[in-house]
This record gives C-alpha cells, structure tokens and sequence, in this order.
C-alpha cells in the first residue's frame, strides 16, 4: 500500500527514495530506479549499496544526521553501470512513519576522474561550470520540495485545529450565553478560526492546482434556526419572534461558522433596537433574478439567490448615518468599535453575495442578505437540538488519536455509537469482527500504507452502499461530492450537520 509520502515522490522527476534509521530502502520512484537500476525495486535493498563516499559509510551518515540533522547537502552515490555521481541531497523525515528518512536527490553535479582517487580539488572547478539552465533547474527542485513540506505542515496544523475547533465549538453550544466563561472561549474560537485561514493560505499555495476547495452546500434555514433559538433563551421575553422560512430552500455553500456569525451581529443589532419590548422578524426565501440588479448597497448579478431578511420594529436608522453603517471603525453607540456590519459585509461578500439595509425613522430597520444558490433542495437538520443526534452505528478512520479523540467525543456526545480505527488496515479488521450493521463511515483521505482512497475502495466492496464521509485539510473526492466531504479543520456543528446529512439522504426538488 502507498503512504501519502510515496504519493508525494512518485511522480517527482528527480531520484528519491525511502529509508529506515537502520538503512534499509522501503521505497523508490521511478526516477531513483532510472538512475540506480533496477535493484531498488526489491524490499531491501541496503543505503549502503548505492553509497559511494568515502569519507564515512552510510550508518554512519544516517547516525550523525539523526543527532544533527540538515535539509540540504552534498552525498556520492553509485548508480547503475558503476556511474559515480554527486548530488545535492534534501533529506527529511517522513511525517507518516517514525524513524523513517526520504532523500530525495535534487541536482546531479559531475564527477571528474580526479574525485575518484580522492583528489577533491576539481569538484570545485566541475560545479563552477554549471549553466544558468542548471541553475533554474535546482531552484525549481527546491520550490518543490518547500511546496511538499508546506503541504506536510499545513496536514499536521488543519488535524490540530479541528481538535481545537471541535471540543471548544461542542463546549460552547452546552453553555449558556450569560456564562462568564463563554467569552473566553469565543475568544478561543476565533483565535483557532483565524489559525485556520492562515492554513487554508498554506495549503492552498503547496497546491499542484491553485483552485482552494469550496464550502459544502447547506440550508441557511438551520442556521437561522439555532441562532434564533440561542436570543430566545437569552434575551428579554417580551420580544416577540416571528419566523417565516421557505420551506423548500435553495442549497447555499457556505462556511457555516462565518455566516452563523454575521446573522449573530444582525440579530444583536435588532435586539438593541427593540428594547425590552418589541417584534424581530427573520424570513427566508428563493430567488431567481433574471437582469442584472441592485437593492442599495448589494449588487446582484443574473442567477439564483436564496434572501434572509431581520427587520425590526425598532427606532429606525437616522439617514445621515445609513450611507455609513458598513464603514469600519463607525459606529453611534458609545463605547462600541462599529466593526458589526463591517464585519457582516465582509463575510457576505466574501461568498458572493450581498447586503442591503433599509429604514424608516421610528418604524424599524430591515437587513437583507443575499447568498449565490443553486436549484437543489438539502434537507434542513436542526443542529444542537434533539434532532441532532442519533443511533447509528459510525466508524470512525483517521490516523491522528486527536482526530479520533475529537470526532468521538462530538458523536458519542450526541448518541451516536462509535467505533474507531487508526489506519485503513484496522478499519477493514473492525469491519470484519463487527456484528453489528455499520451505518457511517468517516474516513481520512491522507494516511500512511493504506490511503483514505484505497479503504474507500475497500469499504465498497466488503460494505456495498454504505455511505462514507470523507475528511482532509487538502485532497478532495471531487467537485460534485460536497455532502461527502468534510473540510478540516472543522466544528463540531459542520461534523454533525454533515453526518445527520449522510445518514437523511439529500432530498431533491
């Protein structure tokens, strides 16, 4: 089975291969065998056959570079045909094996006659002639290896922060508003939110394609339901609540903690309004606009869109102040940042889409957000409700214990009945020693020996239309599997909507 490191070198067109601390070669592409012969291609082949220093042997090469290691440097190797040659080597350990090391040969340098009888004074000469087109080659060699180690890093951060993200978001939905603790941890929340971005830029630029993956397609009404629900329990109880959702709602894709957010700054700014006593109403609805169009502030063009809109029976906006009520820093109440719908205007059109607000002195105010939709209806799950939960039986696969820790702890907190494997080859072990029918399986993409692609294939055959969840920081299914891929990092909310998703197949129009 192929590890994500093989999967990474495979196609490399330099030489790089695969070694253990003792100096057994447990992997090679294409390249390295070009170069070597085809002697790499058994199970093991020792370092020290292909090494050709004479200054120390290869044990103990790899002895001294465990205690001191460096990315980059100079290493003699014998090719096939007794070929001597030398190459600047970048070596790195493999972050899905321990004790494991990849070399991986970024540039060939010449070897004059003269090295071969320990006379080293022409190795200097021999590089010194190196062409410009040598020189941009090298540079090359070495971007890409920056882009596998980025990419390596941003794997390692995204699993980190979906434990952080995971455990603080399903701590903060058993909270109540008014606990003291609770700003503390949105502080938490959104310290990890932007620790997420800052990833998403390191992956999205290790990426072979430039394209980032988009946010899965959801229902706004559930979104709106919970944060609702949320004032309700908080605010005074003479406010009155009226709610009119479309029933059968367009899918939006949308990252569902930003655009959470946004509504939580509009429903605030309603609330302040009111007072104690007074009427919010939230509506939802399609729309499907056929010309080019502006509702004040949003400009829309031609397409579908689903309309969420907050009005209020408050005092109003005075109208010398509604021309700057998106302006950062602006604001009318003491003491306040006016960064709320500044905040909200950044959110919304970073997913396309559009903010109007309208007002009438002394009758009220109304927010419309307009999101970029499609013609398909997803089912709306009511999340931190008792709907939230369930039965079933999931497994579980991912080769972090804080992934599997986190994902667990969300679940099982929810009813669910969780069964856990470290790598493809446990999982297809608990398949087979399970009696009890698996009703989910939610699997990492990128694990070592056996990858989340190769266990699908498995699962599909062992468990015929079971339906699988799939999770990674970077690879993805495919453009048209949004409901059965999991971006990470990722909240407790996201996994739970996403499994209740899978388990309530999507209903279409």
């Amino acid at each position: 089975m192929k590890s994500d490191v093989t999967f990474q070198l495979e196609n490399a067109a330099w030489p790089a291969f695969v070694v253990e601390a003792g100096g057994t070669i447990r992997y090679a592409n294409q390249s390295a065998v070009d170069f070597f012969g085809p002697k790499l291609e058994g199970e093991s082949l020792s370092l020290s056959a292909l090494w050709a220093d004479q200054k120390e042997t290869a044990e103990q090469f790899l002895a001294r570079w465990a205690r001191s290691p460096a990315a980059l440097t100079k290493i003699r190797f014998c090719g096939k045909g007794g070929k001597v040659a030398t190459f600047d080597t970048c070596i790195c350990s493999a972050r899905d094996v321990q004790k494991r090391y990849i070399f991986q040969l970024m540039q060939e340098r010449a070897v004059p006659a003269a090295e071969n009888s320990s006379d080293l004074s022409a190795l200097g000469v021999a590089e010194s002639r190196a062409g410009g087109n040598d020189t941009l080659a090298f540079q090359k060699q070495r971007l890409d290896c920056a882009l596998q180690l980025t990419r390596s890093v941003a794997l390692d951060f995204n699993n980190v922060l979906t434990g952080i993200l995971g455990h603080t978001s399903l701590v903060l939905s058993k909270m109540e508003l008014d606990h003291p603790w609770r700003t503390s941890l949105l502080e938490v929340e959104r310290a990890a939110e932007r620790a997420a971005e800052i990833t998403h830029h390191l992956a999205t630029f290790s990426r072979a394609e430039k394209e980032a993956p988009g946010h899965a397609s959801g229902n706004l009404n559930s979104v709106l339901r919970r944060v609702v629900e949320s004032f309700r329990k908080s605010k005074p109880a003479d406010i009155q609540w009226e709610i009119q959702l479309e029933k059968h709602l367009y899918a939006v894709k949308f990252d569902e903690a930003k655009v959470q957010q946004a509504f939580v700054k509009i429903l605030e700014n309603a609330v302040e309004a009111v007072g104690e006593v007074g009427r919010i109403t939230i509506t939802s609805r399609n729309l499907e606009i056929s010309e080019a169009t502006q509702d004040r502030t949003a400009q829309l063009t031609p397409g579908l869109y689903v309309c969420v809109e907050i009005t209020d029976d408050g005092k109003g906006i005075e109208a010398e102040f509604l021309s700057r009520v998106f302006e950062p820093f602006f604001s009318t109440k003491p003491g306040h940042r006016g960064l709320g719908l500044a905040w909200v205007y950044g959110i919304i059109t970073n997913h396309r889409g559009g903010v109007a607000v309208s007002t009438r002195p002394q009758a009220g105010a109304s927010v419309r957000v307009y999101l970029p939709a499609s013609k398909k209806i997803v089912t709306e799950t009511s999340i931190f409700t008792a709907d939230a939960g369930g039965k079933q039986t999931i497994l579980l696969v991912d080769d972090e214990d804080l992934l599997l820790t986190t994902c667990h702890t969300v679940l099982s907190t929810y009813g669910y009945q969780i069964l856990t494997a470290s790598s493809g080859e446990k999982a297809l072990e608990v398949i087979a020693g399970t009696k009890s029918p698996i009703d989910l399986v939610i699997t990492d993409l990128v694990m070592p020996r056996m990858s989340g692609r190769e266990l699908i294939e498995q699962i599909q055959l062992r468990l015929p239309g079971v339906p699988i969840l799939c999770t990674s920081g970077f690879e993805r299914r495919g453009a048209d599997d949004d409901e059965a891929y999991l971006s990470k990092p990722f909240t407790s909310q996201e996994l739970l909507r996403h499994v209740k998703r899978m388990l309530s197949p999507t209903v279409s129009p």
